[in-house]
């Protein structure tokens, strides 16, 4: 395995600049950790709550996030003073676990969805998932933004990967967001369910994704 340089922050930053950059890097991370388990549980008890299957399906993956976010928080605290880029155990560990629990996520909803479509079900009101999509949206297009700004000052390539990868969290947030508001305008007896077909597809091709960056050093294979 070949080990790969990380770029070094610009020359006009003080050393005290850049430990500043990078703890803000590390906070960034522990918040979005944070947001996302809040996220969680909210989604998931709302779901329940309103028979909302993509509103509780949502609030799975903001709990899986939070295991990937774990790896990423470890990787932003290894980059301030490591001259790799090259993956640790632990890194990769939580990685594969994420993997699995994206794939046994979209397994569930599969089966959901099948029993949504075949028994006719309905949610009760959708109007919580369009609450709580435009609340992630802005919550995550901030720290996005500021993780931009503190990674191209540090030239970082890890913390720069971290806020592509979280946009993937803004196009589940628009699937919540438009299955909710045109069950609840509409009426539309499907929209939930397409919501969580979705939700579905992310989740396989994040749990994809996972194994391939746990079997190589690559920061971010997100497709965004």
């Amino acid at each position: 395995m070949t080990t790969q340089s990380v770029p070094t922050p610009s020359a006009s930053l003080s050393q005290e600049r850049i430990q500043q950059l990078y703890r803000t890097a590390w906070w960034l991370a522990l918040a979005t950790i944070v947001y996302n388990l809040a996220e969680g549980f909210i989604s998931t008890y709302l779901g329940l709550e309103d028979e909302s299957f993509t509103l509780f399906g949502f609030g799975l993956d903001s709990f899986i996030e939070c295991i990937s976010g774990m790896g990423i928080a470890h990787l932003v605290w290894r980059s301030r003073s490591e001259t790799t880029s090259q993956r640790d155990s632990f890194e990769r560990t939580a990685l594969r676990v994420t993997g699995f629990a994206f794939y046994g996520l979209a397994i569930g909803l599969s089966a959901t969805m099948v029993w949504n479509i075949w028994s006719g079900h309905r949610p009760d009101t959708t109007i919580w998932g369009i609450v709580v999509a435009l609340v992630s949206i802005s919550v995550m297009w901030a720290l996005i933004w500021q993780k931009e700004k503190t990674g191209t000052a540090l030239r970082s390539e890890a913390i720069l990967a971290d806020a592509r990868c979280a946009r993937v969290c803004l196009w589940m947030s628009g699937i919540l967001l438009a299955s909710s508001a045109i069950y609840a305008y509409t009426g539309f007896p499907y929209a939930d369910a397409l919501g969580t077909i979705g939700l579905i597809v992310f989740s396989i091709r994040e749990g994809k994704e996972c194994f391939e960056k746990a079997q190589s050093d690559q920061l971010c294979t997100c497709h965004t």
